[in-house]
């Protein structure tokens, strides 16, 4: 990596973070990203994966190419594997040759059936109850060397500082639309309050009353029930609407 530096694939990482829209978006953007890196380190095309744990469970999310995806998965219909190790380790894991190593035979028969000749697999750190991988794939023994690992291995906890940056991300965008929902919701179902005791003179602590007894006799939300006698009097949708 003569002119390519960690402070480059920072700012490209950033850059990276601030051109997506969700976390998945970033994920897959993350997988070609980290195969065009080390690519060049290394001199020869590769191949990324991107592995992400759950509850234990753990599946592709994203990969630099179909067939790296491909690649990737058979990982997991095997369950067991360098990038599954390197989850369960949390540390770098080597398969320097699917021909010699005698660790996952059967893993190791179907990448070569592929011509993958090699695997590394490079814990990324999430933290919430998550873990997440690099899983990198070479078409030729030897190629993941100790300083090509190293590289790896650094470069990871580069894109796992971003990774953790765009959960953050993607959470905040979550609540906040979940936070404009509620109040367009609610929104909703105060304008029908009001729309209630116009018809029925009477007060607010009583038209929730009706309102509420409505959706529980119709076994209906009680947004549902609101909207529906405001669509009963506009045809035009009812949204809540800020001054900026």
């Amino acid at each position: 990596m003569s002119n390519y530096t960690a402070d480059d694939a920072a700012l490209q990482l950033q850059d990276l973070i601030m051109g997506t829209d969700s976390v998945e978006d970033f994920l897959a953007r993350l997988a070609k990203f980290s195969a065009a890196t080390l690519s060049h380190s290394i001199g020869q095309d590769i191949e990324c994966g991107v592995t992400l744990q759950r509850r234990k469970k753990s599946t592709t999310v994203a990969g630099s190419s179909d067939d790296a995806v491909m690649l990737d998965r058979i990982e997991h219909l095997m369950g067991d594997g360098p990038c599954i190790e390197a989850l369960r380790t949390q540390a770098v894991v080597l398969l320097a040759d699917v021909g010699t190593d005698p660790r996952w035979p059967k893993y190791q028969a179907e990448l070569a059936t592929h011509g993958c000749r090699t695997t590394l697999g490079v814990p990324l750190v999430i933290g919430d109850g998550s873990a997440a991988a690099l899983n990198f794939f070479a078409f030729a023994p030897g190629v993941f060397t100790p300083d090509v690992v190293a590289e790896a291995a650094g470069f990871a906890d580069l894109a796992g500082r971003a990774l953790r940056l765009a959960v953050r991300i993607g959470t905040a965008q979550t609540r906040a639309e979940d936070l404009q929902a509620a109040m367009e919701h609610r929104t909703t179902i105060d304008l029908a309050c009001g729309v209630v005791m116009a018809q029925n003179r009477c007060s607010q602590d009583e038209a929730m009353r009706i309102l509420t007894r409505v959706s529980s006799n119709r076994n209906q939300k009680l947004r549902v029930v609101a909207g529906d006698i405001l669509a009963n009097l506009t045809a035009g949708e009812v949204r809540t609407h800020f001054d900026a």
